[in-house]
């Protein structure tokens, strides 16, 4: 009896000391999904650290902020909208200085409902002026460089209107605009400014349903129906080679997310169990129902983004290959749980969500489990399976149920070309092509080795064949002969 209780009082203290207690301190659920497209919980990636706000800055409160912008060496700049300025601060969140206008033929010029910015690495700022109908680029001191206004085209009608939400910069100085009511695509300008076209338009998706309604409705029907004109980008950002992930907002199309290559062309890496689009299991109706509405966008580095679902209150990180990490976030009141969240930003490893509703700003810091996995992620990308296979046993450790680590070790055990090893990871993680890759090397590796051993049974088997016939034939002659001997 006693080495029982000993037994269960260790069994407990062991699953106590277990990693389940991230999620516990979280006001949200982590999750990601398996082959069968089912939900399935997993340690917190992220804790909530602390909320930051104007008065706790020194600079009063925030009044509907629209942005939020980190560079490399942790200076973030946030886009206050309704107070018509932006506030920049060091990594730990210390004030460093308002820019709430700037001097343009002199005369002092501020902004009207900013919706998006950007920073270069020299240290320029570009502003989504949006209700001045401009992008106003200054320097880091809040010096005016230049300012970007209504461009002029053959392609754009003559009461086209310019008000720019968002905006990024590649490293050759084109500057990528979204723009509202413009359904061709992103607006590319030159390094001086000069419009020169439309990079990667959204085509729209019809549903079934949408279909069948307008077969079957009258000609004044159809008239009042919603046309089907293409879907206009929500948000941008740019990797270190130049290419422009964008978010768009289109509840039925099944690629909300993209990735631009310099000739416009979507070359998102798609190779999941599922599309890339947040939430791929959801209610079609009652509370929270609908597919996520993807507002930003964030690159992280070593082929990882996080998009945000301002609808739920969601972020969604995924790999190079579009396979989800991990996901977590919700709506609410506590710290950690957003109201109208409408940028996701990456400060010193940590994440930080502009909550536009609760004017603030929600620092969360990586746990073991979430680091651990951004880590082999990041060896995985670079092309050091081998060094990511510690790592990925780590993740197992914090959860068995991990799908990716699975991958990871599979992938590392085939290209040292142990495969019937690689196959036993690829079945664990479903991974049925990998699988199927594994099963095919590792048959053609037992048909070599043992090649000499089935051509000497097959040889024989022939010859043992061959005897049965002629011996056969011999019997039958026989009696033929003996037959005919009796007659």
């Amino acid at each position: 009896m006693r080495t029982w209780l000993i037994g269960l009082t260790a069994a407990i203290l062991a699953f106590t000391a277990m990693p389940w207690t991230a999620s516990a301190d979280a006001p949200y659920e982590a999750y990601t999904y398996n082959y069968y497209r089912d939900s399935v919980p997993i340690p917190a990636p992220y804790l909530p650290e602390r909320a930051v706000t104007g008065e706790e800055l020194g600079v009063g409160a925030f009044k509907g902020p629209n942005d939020l912008y980190a560079t490399e060496d942790g200076r973030v700049y946030i886009l206050d909208s309704g107070n018509g300025r932006i506030v920049r601060t060091d990594k730990e969140w210390n004030a460093l200085g308002v820019i709430d206008g700037f001097d343009l033929d002199g005369k002092r010029e501020t902004f009207g409902n900013p919706g998006g910015l950007f920073v270069t690495g020299a240290g320029d700022l570009y502003v989504a002026d949006t209700d001045r109908g401009r992008i106003v680029v200054l320097a880091e001191d809040g010096e005016l460089k230049r300012v970007i206004g209504k461009p002029e085209s053959d392609i754009l009608p003559a009461d086209f209107q310019f008000n720019p939400t968002k905006v990024t910069v590649d490293r050759a100085g084109r500057v990528f605009v979204v723009a509202r009511g413009v359904f061709e695509g992103l607006m590319q300008f030159d390094e001086n400014g000069q419009f020169i076209g439309y990079a990667g338009t959204i085509g729209v998706t019809q549903t079934f349903s949408d279909r069948l309604w307008r077969s079957l409705a009258t000609d004044a029907q159809r008239q009042r129906m919603q046309l089907f004109i293409p879907t206009e980008f929500s948000s941008v950002d740019i990797d270190h080679k130049g290419f422009v992930y964008a978010t768009s907002v289109d509840l039925n199309s099944e690629t909300p997310i993209r990735r631009l290559n310099p000739s416009g062309q979507d070359v998102l890496k798609r190779f999941g169990y599922y599309p890339v689009r947040g939430d791929v299991r959801f209610r079609i109706f009652g509370n929270n129902a609908g597919p996520s509405r993807l507002t930003d966008i964030k690159v992280l580095g070593g082929g990882m983004y996080t998009a945000l679902d301002t609808y739920r209150g969601r972020l969604f990180t995924y790999n190079d290959e579009g396979e989800l990490l991990h996901a977590f976030g919700g709506k609410g009141t506590q710290l950690g749980v957003f109201n109208t969240p409408v940028a996701v930003e990456q400060v010193d490893g940590k994440l930080a969500v502009l909550d536009r509703g609760k004017n603030n700003i929600v620092v969360f810091e990586p746990t073991l489990f979430g680091s651990t996995v951004r880590r082999a992620t990041e060896l995985r990308y670079e092309g050091n399976d081998a060094e990511a296979v510690g790592l990925w046993e780590e993740v197992l450790r914090l959860n068995s149920n991990y799908d990716l680590a699975y991958l990871g070790i599979g992938k590392s055990l085939l290209m040292e070309k142990k495969n019937k090893e690689a196959m036993a990871y690829f079945k664990l993680g479903m991974q049925r092509d990998y699988y199927s890759i594994a099963y095919k090397r590792y048959r053609r590796e037992v048909m070599q080795e043992h090649f000499g051993t089935l051509m000497s049974g097959a040889a024989l088997a022939l010859f043992a064949l061959a005897a049965f016939l002629l011996a056969r034939r011999w019997r039958k002659k026989g009696g033929a002969k003996r037959e005919a001997g009796a007659l």
